[in-house]
């Protein structure tokens, strides 16, 4: 069972993302909650950097707990509290998503999230 990225021409690729992953009758389907830069004790880690990269490590927890890894991801979803972040965060993403294909992706800046010291939240969908 493979996912079908579809990224027409007719439409702009703006970055390193797919615009539609298609998900094959029959495979497992995994949503991942929106995860953020706190360890496993409950710290929440100091910086956009250490931030993303701790929200990406406890997807990959979730993503192990249901036998399924990173390159199963199709679909995320990013809410980052500055514009400022959007480099930081993509240099984090390619951290654990290295090379095509790259899963569907939105973006989004927001005013805050549940603590005013976290500056990043990543959900996911997995499928396998």
């Amino acid at each position: 069972m493979a996912i079908t990225y579809h990224n027409p021409k007719s439409v702009s690729l703006a970055g390193k993302y797919s615009l539609g992953a298609e998900v094959p009758q029959g495979a497992r389907v995994l949503f991942v909650s929106g995860q953020v830069g706190v360890d496993s004790r409950g710290k929440l880690q100091a910086g956009i950097e250490k931030q993303c990269t701790q929200a990406w490590k406890n997807i990959g927890q979730v993503l192990k707990s249901a036998g399924m890894g990173y390159r199963d991801i199709v679909k995320i979803n990013v809410f980052l509290t500055d514009s400022r972040f959007i480099g930081p965060y993509r240099a984090s993403r390619e951290e654990f998503i290295p090379a095509a294909p790259f899963p569907a992706s939105t973006l989004l800046i927001v005013q805050g999230l549940a603590d005013p010291g976290m500056l990043v939240e990543i959900e996911a969908v997995a499928a396998k």
